[in-house]
This record gives structure tokens, sequence and C-alpha cells, in this order.
């Protein structure tokens, strides 16, 4: 058996610069990626078996079909290996802008590819990422990078590996289509070479969605030491990185509502 970790995403700064035709919006995004994360265990079986299991696993029960399981599939008919068993341990909440499904197929990706030879460059799987969605690329590729496109052009830059980070989540989910709907339409300029001094375009219609999205922001700048908090993706998870991992542990203790999801983890 393999196991794989399915590591959250978080948006550093995610700037929507226009619609595009073909439905989707033209992005441009810093990827990071942190240590805590999902986890992934597969292994070759006679017949395929997929079960979910972890803290959130009950939001994710029943669905069947899910992108681990498209994953698979494609990888299957893409570079064959039979059949596998898979247990997806679901320790982030769904629908909460961190990557949730689209890190448990690059997961899937990276950990099939691992069991069978394929190298994890090789173009075909990007191609099979793609297809998955458009996170998935980064999600696959796992390390902090500028996305552009629907951010599926992906440039590697350097990170800030070991920056201590806080996630919050308010545990309420927000429809990804429903944020993009609501943003206005206006460009409000590319993403600065400094990583710390960006955006995300998508806060506004978000928090008009679920206006505790502001308070948990609100918590999180609030807090001695912080660097930079912003929410991640189309939310609703907010993030704030912090100087020293004692500031984010105090911080951690000081947002202790017990109606509130977080995690203290660090940048991979």
């Amino acid at each position: 058996m393999l196991t794989e970790i399915a590591r959250a995403k978080l948006n550093l700064a995610l700037h929507v610069r226009a619609r595009r035709p073909d439905g989707y919006h033209e992005l441009e995004t810093l990827f990071a990626f942190v240590e805590f994360g999902d986890v992934l265990r597969i292994a070759p079986a006679e017949a395929p078996a997929f079960r979910i299991t972890g803290p959130f696993a009950d939001k994710l029960t029943g669905e069947g079909d899910n992108l681990v399981t498209r994953a698979a599939t494609r990888f299957a008919e893409v570079f064959g290996g039979g059949a596998h068993a898979i247990e997806l341990e679901k320790h982030l909440p769904v629908a909460s802008g961190i990557g949730g499904g689209s890190t448990d197929a690059a997961a899937t990706l990276r950990a099939l590819a691992k069991l069978h030879g394929v190298a994890l460059d090789d173009p075909r799987l990007f191609a099979i990422a793609d297809a998955l969605g458009s996170d998935v690329p980064a999600c696959l590729l796992g390390r902090t990078a500028l996305g552009k496109g629907r951010g599926e052009q992906l440039q590697p830059v350097p990170g800030m590996p070991g920056t201590p980070v806080l996630l919050v989540n308010p545990r309420v989910a927000v429809s990804t289509a429903e944020v993009f709907r609501r943003w206005d339409g206006v460009d409000r300029g590319p993403l600065s070479p400094d990583p710390l001094a960006g955006r995300n375009d998508l806060e506004a219609p978000a928090r008009a969605i679920a206006p505790v999205i502001s308070e948990v922001l609100g918590a999180l700048a609030g807090q001695p030491g912080v660097m930079l908090t912003h929410m991640s993706g189309s939310g609703a998870t907010c993030f704030a990185l912090f100087e020293s991992e004692e500031a984010c542990a105090k911080a951690a203790s000081s947002i202790a509502r017990p109606d509130w999801w977080r995690v203290e983890t660090r940048l991979a």
C-alpha cells in the first residue's frame, strides 16, 4: 500500500482579470501548499474499491463518482495498471477554497504514478489533471507556482517553506460558481512581484454570500505577528502567515471558537 498526502492548497493572491468566452475566468494566482491535508492510501486490487474515512467523511459519503475515482479511471485509461483499492482519509472541509477534491485527485494521480513507474512530470499526467479541473494541475505540481489562464498555466517560483500558517474555516460551504458569478467584472490589475502584496478578488463576493468570512478575516488580521491574511480561492477558508510558530499558536488559541475549524500548519 502506498500513502500520499493531499496537501491543502492556498491562493496567496488571486487576481481575476476577465471573463472568458468559454465561461471560465482569466486568472493570475500565486499557489502555495501547506503540510496539512487529506491522506490517500492506495493499493492494487482485484476489483476497484473506494471508501472515505476521517473527520469530514460524512460530507462525501454516498457521492459515488468523485474526483478521486475519476482520476483513477482516467489514469487506467491512459497508463493501464489494473484496479486499485483506494481509501481517502478526509481532513479538509468540503467546498472550502483550499483544494479539497482537486488536491485529492492530484494525490491519486501521484500515487498511481509512483506505483506504476510513471514519471511525475509526464505530460500525459498533467493532461489528465487539466481535464479533471482547473486547480488539479497546480495540486499535481504541488509546489509554489504562479498560475495563469484558468490557473493551469504554471510557472514554479521560490516559496517560503516552513512559514507558520493558521487555517480557519467557519464551517460554511460556499459555491465556487456563485462566487465567480457575483464578481463585479472589474480588472484591478496584475499580480505584483511581491508575493505578500497581492489580493483575492473573490473575497468581496464571497463575503456577500457568507458574511462570517469578514469576521474570520478580521480576527486573523488583528493577531500579533501576522504577515499576510487572505481568504483562499473562492472561500470560505481564510489563512494567516505568521512570523513565528509561537505567534501562530497564540493566534490559534485566541480564535478558539468551537463552531470554527482551525489548523496550525506550515508552508510546504
